[in-house]
């Protein structure tokens, strides 16, 4: 019989703390960071995972600090640069009058192995516009990190897997952190270096309760809910899901949910739901609701919840606590269904293309 630690995933989704303790210390040493204050807008991008890593930071900075962030998929960026950011990307001559100019942008490049092929593209057009400074945020020491500014590399968080899991997590970690120190929020410093031991216990606490989900195959539809900064997550679990278990999977903000996909909802459905704090009874009625339509639902928030965080620390920075039990989740329905959750069908951990 097969150990579970004969699994890289397995390893790599229970080892993450580490990789996350790493990607502190990484983000605390930087000497000169720039200031959200320096810039009009932030881009994010990545592709795949490290794309919906983008939407939560996105998401996460303007929170943080009341200035405009977006995300963008590395590909987009690239082919498309005047539908995502206007001017920059050097558009037709005939073009350019109709086009805002836009003031300095910093773009943050977000890539775990640091060689995909899109996202260094993007980055290598940007730059030579001359009007960008560039942030990279990865697993290696790659082509990427090259053309950074400033280098965040959490080697920590490299994996032998195909799909992102310790790897996500730990920059996401740096994401944070890198948000938190853009808006001068020093108190928020502090408390996420509490994460990785609270993310240790969580681990402990609730990965029976992910293979009680992820092994159960009377469920044939998930459905991940998460507003604000959670959204993002809430695609990224998605994807987990598809690519380790090959189940139907689909992310939605919560309230959105109400207004079409709902009709999915039956017996068969396992609905999650990442609780905030604020938004926490508007979010609660959605779960209450689908489960009156059959549903099995698990929230996942700070206290009263089926996974519960109990970290103390504040809701805008443990965004990462939602992670690792879902991810177990889709490792153990991996194995339930005869897959292998190292290989997932169709993948290779990195995507180079001949552009």
């Amino acid at each position: 019989m097969t150990s579970l630690q004969e699994y890289a995933t397995y390893r790599e989704i229970k080892s993450q703390p580490e990789a996350w303790a790493q990607a502190l210390v990484e983000v605390a040493r930087i000497q000169s960071l720039p200031k959200a204050a320096d810039y009009e807008q932030v881009i994010f991008t990545g592709c795949g995972s490290t794309y919906y890593l983008s939407l939560a930071a996105a998401a996460l900075y303007q929170e943080l600090t009341g200035r405009a962030a977006r995300a963008v998929p590395g590909g987009e960026l690239l082919l498309n640069p005047q539908a995502s950011v206007g001017r920059i990307g050097n558009p037709p001559a005939e073009k350019r009058d109709a086009i805002p100019l836009h003031g300095k942008t910093l773009l943050v490049a977000i890539s775990r192995s640091g060689t995909t092929t899109e996202t260094i593209k993007a980055v290598e057009k940007f730059k030579a516009e001359k009007r960008v400074d560039v942030v990279v945020i990865s697993n290696y020491d790659e082509v990427l990190s090259r053309l950074a500014d400033v280098n965040i590399v959490i080697s920590k968080g490299q994996e032998e897997s195909v799909a992102q899991t310790r790897s996500f997590a730990s920059m996401y970690v740096a994401v944070t952190a890198f948000c938190a120190r853009l808006a001068g929020r020093w108190d928020l410093m502090e408390t996420v270096n509490d994460l990785p031991e609270v993310g240790e216990g969580l681990i402990e606490r609730y990965e029976s309760f992910a293979k009680g989900i992820g092994e159960n195959l009377n469920f044939d539809r998930f459905y991940f809910l998460g507003s604000g900064v959670r959204y993002g997550l809430a695609c990224e679990v998605n994807l987990k899901m598809k690519e380790m278990t090959l189940t139907h999977s689909e992310p939605f903000h919560f309230l959105e949910f109400r207004h079409g996909p709902m009709s999915m909802v039956n017996e068969n459905a396992v609905v999650v739901g990442m609780l905030s704090d604020v938004n926490r009874v508007h979010e609660a009625k959605v779960l209450s609701e689908m489960e009156t339509l059959g549903a099995t639902v698990a929230g996942f928030g700070e206290n009263e919840a089926e996974v519960e965080f109990k970290s103390g620390i504040p809701e805008s920075v443990r965004g990462v606590l939602y992670l690792p039990v879902l991810q177990l989740m889709a490792f153990y329905r991996s194995l339930a269904k005869g897959l292998n959750p190292d290989r997932p069908n169709n993948l290779t951990a990195v995507v180079k293309l001949n552009l």
